[in-house]
């Protein structure tokens, strides 16, 4: 909790809240990148270039400590294999909108799998951070009434699973010493494996790589920015930050996702769109102060 650290923690944990900013910042635009990518290869096959590049690019960080990264980097590339598996499956059977209402269940979720996981129960301001998040969100989407197709139940298991995630990388590394950048790279490799074991059994073979340059913009902007900078830095940040305000931060995902839209595909916002991305704004914000202690004087 941010009222038992000492200046020198805070400052870490304000530069690891920062870092996770960024981080929805880029997630907030991997959803218009995914379903241009998935225009021109199948879910599998995109998952595993993707994650087969960032691999190769994050192999040199294993060279003197893969025996410490390989045990949570196995067991959490698993779960990551899952949440991209149906994030991406889900993004491409139901509408941009549904998909960040339902992923921003994250926010809600993460503290009662903390509470779970790592039996500590989160402030009661978390909890109603949480719930004005989801208030968020809803506005910001349109407030649209979710049917719940194949789409949408896929969309909701990863959100389930980001939130075990977190809390999963906090349990894990808490008691271990394993660098960032070499944990992001067992957890990538996972998932590249088990993407490319997918495609291999759900088709004949390898299909031919996609010609399109769109392809490869979209592919070489979320290897770099949505998974090689994303994970590296929310790595670094939940061993600094408890799994529920980690979540707060990155809950902020879905505003960005609308300010991409807004200036990069040129859709406008309404004004309850405006009001949502405020209250997500603002409750993570206000959920990731630092607290100020009273400090009692002691008599000699």
């Amino acid at each position: 909790m941010m009222d038992d650290y000492s200046p020198m923690q805070q400052n870490t944990a304000r530069y690891a809240g920062v870092m996770l900013l960024v981080v929805a910042v880029v997630w907030g635009t991997s959803y218009g990148m995914v379903k241009q990518a998935v225009l021109f290869y199948p879910v599998a096959g995109f998952l595993f270039i993707r994650f087969m590049l960032t691999f190769v690019l994050l192999l040199p960080a294993l060279r003197r400590c893969w025996r410490q990264a390989v045990v949570p980097g196995l067991v959490l590339g698993a779960v990551l294999l899952a949440i991209f598996l149906c994030e991406t499956f889900g993004v491409a059977l139901t509408t941009a909108s549904n998909a960040a209402f339902l992923i921003s269940l994250c926010v809600v979720l993460t503290p009662f799998v903390e509470w779970l996981m790592l039996r500590r129960r989160p402030e009661n301001s978390v909890f109603i951070a949480a719930g004005v998040s989801l208030c968020g969100a809803l506005l910001l989407t349109g407030g649209v009434v979710i049917k719940m197709n194949a789409g949408d139940m896929l969309i909701l298991g990863a959100a389930l699973l980001r939130a075990v995630m977190v809390c999963l990388t906090k349990k894990l590394m808490q008691h271990r010493n394993v660098p960032a950048l070499a944990l992001t790279a067992v957890q990538t490799g996972m998932v590249a494996a088990g993407s490319l074991a997918l495609l291999l059994a759900t088709r004949q073979g390898i299909p031919a790589l996609p010609q399109s340059a769109a392809f490869w913009g979209a592919t070489l902007y979320l290897v770099l920015f949505c998974t090689l900078f994303a994970f590296f830095a929310q790595n670094y940040a939940v061993k600094r930050l408890t799994p529920t305000r980690a979540s707060l931060l990155m809950g902020t995902e879905p505003l960005f996702g609308a300010l991409f839209t807004m200036f990069w595909l040129q859709e406008s916002l309404t004004p309850a769109a405006w009001l949502g991305g405020i209250l997500i704004v603002g409750a993570s914000v206000w959920a990731t102060r630092p607290r100020r202690v009273a400090v009692i004087p002691v008599s000699d």
